[in-house]
């Protein structure tokens, strides 16, 4: 199905109470519940990649590398997720099979969005690399002194303190973009730049509740990783399921 190209003006943004993202995982607990298998294996599949951040961590480098690489497969992870909560709006039974549509009927936007968030990473990469270089005339550690050894011991304070703040721009940016992008595509089959405008619109409408918002999901995930990706089998998922809510809330039908 090709995607579809309006202004972002046609589509109404609401303003929500600062509540509203806690009821928002509520809902989205609700619809994991309500789809358990399908949901889990997506939380699985989520696990298995972080593995590769946990592999690589200890180079700064490698991680943003594995960092794109995760953000270009989390829009389409997401999708399934997403296609399930709204077959269950429609009182449609659903599995993993059925969840799987949106990779071919969407397929060209959820590669475009994949393609931008996965870009922004290598931004991150190539920024990293100029702070580096400009801080210590070289562009990182060596990697026999970070994958064998530990990355932290190699850095200064100041290089991780501008590292961090890079990632942080990176972590915003994304968020900015992908507030209601992927469910928009799910639902409205529109192309990845209308989603990704109507994510940055919804964003600046009511700042507030996205804060929020983007605070609850950067300690969900920060949980996901503290239990070694146990708890991201069931974290990613929930967020997914509360992504779709978060959109049939913020944007009018």
């Amino acid at each position: 199905m090709s995607s579809t190209n309006h202004p972002v003006d046609t589509y109404a943004v609401r303003n929500v109470p600062l509540t509203r993202p806690f009821i928002w995982l509520s809902e989205g607990w609700a619809d994991l519940m309500h789809h358990r298998a399908a949901s889990l294996a997506y939380g699985v599949l989520v696990a298995l990649l972080g593995v590769l951040i946990f592999a690589y961590s200890r180079h700064p480098f490698y991680l943003a590398a594995v960092s794109a690489a995760f953000l270009l497969v989390g829009p389409i992870l997401t999708a399934g997720c997403c296609e399930l909560s709204r077959l269950q709006d429609a009182a449609q039974a659903a599995g993993f099979e059925d969840s799987l549509r949106p990779l071919s009927r969407n397929r060209q936007a959820l590669l475009g969005v994949a393609q931008t968030l996965a870009l922004l990473a290598l931004a991150w990469f190539a920024l990293s690399a100029g702070l580096y270089f400009g801080l210590v005339g070289s562009p990182a550690p060596s990697l026999a002194s970070t994958v064998g050894g530990d990355v932290l011991r190699q850095l200064s304070a100041n290089q991780l303190f501008a590292y961090g703040v890079v990632g942080l721009v990176l972590a915003g940016a994304v968020f900015t973009l992908s507030v209601v992008t992927v469910p928009m595509i799910v639902d409205r089959h529109v192309d990845a730049a209308t989603a990704m405008r109507m994510s940055l619109r919804v964003t600046l409408r009511d700042l507030p509740v996205m804060l929020v918002w983007a605070l609850l999901i950067a300690l969900l995930v920060a949980a996901g990783f503290a239990t070694g990706l146990i708890g991201m089998i069931v974290i990613f998922p929930l967020l997914a399921h509360a992504t779709w809510r978060a959109y049939t809330e913020l944007v009018e039908h």
